[in-house]
Parts: C-alpha cells; structure tokens; sequence
C-alpha cells in the first residue's frame, strides 16, 4: 500500500508517516522508483505509534517500547504496563498543575472585578458629591456672538 492510502487508512498525514520511519519507530520498504510501500504488518504498527502518541509518548518514550509495537507484542508486552502508569501519573501531576494555575487565574479574576466595584462606587460617589448643574445653552446663540465678532 502506497503511503497516500496508509495515511488516509490510518487518519493521519502523509509526513506523520515519514516521521515515524525518520524517528527511528518503523522500517518501511520501498518499491524499485523508491516509494514507500507499507504492509498490512507496518499499518498496525503505525496505528499503535499513532495510539501511543495520542495518549502523550513521545517518539523517544515510544522508540524505548519497541517490543509493544510490533505484532507480537500488541497485547502485553514487557515493560509497557509500567511504562503506561508512569505516564498516567505524569498526565496526573500535569493536570494538578493545570487545575492550580486555573484556580489562580479564577482568584485574579474575581480581585479584579472587586477592585473594579470598588473603584466604580468611589467614582459614582465622588461625581455625587460635587456634582455642579451647569447652565443649558443652545449652540445656536454660543455661536452668535462668535460670528458677530467675526464680521466687526
């Protein structure tokens, strides 16, 4: 199968594919003018690459589990349930993380709109208590005087 039809089968791009092969994680044949040709064997392959770095491995944590990539080793394999709880805790820490930073944004956010209450009600009561009526004077006769002015 040519690597157009691999990518579209397995819902990734053709340059994830190459990828793959370039970081060391799948060694695909090519056919005499140099295409790739992938294998129903180099498929599965690729969607367990594809599985395990959609759950966060990176190609090197992946490169470091080869034994659970190949057909083989599609269901236990030495190592990987390890490897697995490891990067669940990893994933757990991280949204700790997350979850604090969230928590210290959400804080700012209600100080900011207290301080700004607070300025508000200042402002209101300030204008409140020096509050000057000022006469209404029409444009029109404003201008008038200006105009006569203008002419003399």
């Amino acid at each position: 199968m040519q690597a157009k039809d691999a990518a579209k089968r397995l819902g990734i791009t053709q340059r994830m594919l190459r990828h793959y092969e370039n970081a060391g994680l799948m060694d695909v044949h090519r056919s005499e003018n140099g295409y790739r040709i992938y294998s129903e064997t180099d498929i599965r392959r690729a969607g367990r690459i594809r599985d395990f770095i959609a759950t966060g491995f990176s190609t090197r944590e992946i490169r470091a589990m080869a034994a659970c990539l190949s057909d083989e080793g599609a269901g236990p394999c030495e190592g990987g349930i390890e490897k697995m709880m490891e990067k669940l805790e990893h994933i757990d820490r991280l949204q700790a993380d997350l979850d604090a930073r969230r928590d210290a944004v959400l804080a700012r956010i209600a100080e900011l709109k207290e301080a700004l209450a607070e300025t508000l009600e200042d402002k209101t009561a300030l204008l409140s208590a020096h509050s000057i009526d000022l006469p209404q004077q029409r444009p029109e006769a404003s201008n008038r005087g200006v105009l006569d002015e203008l002419q003399a």
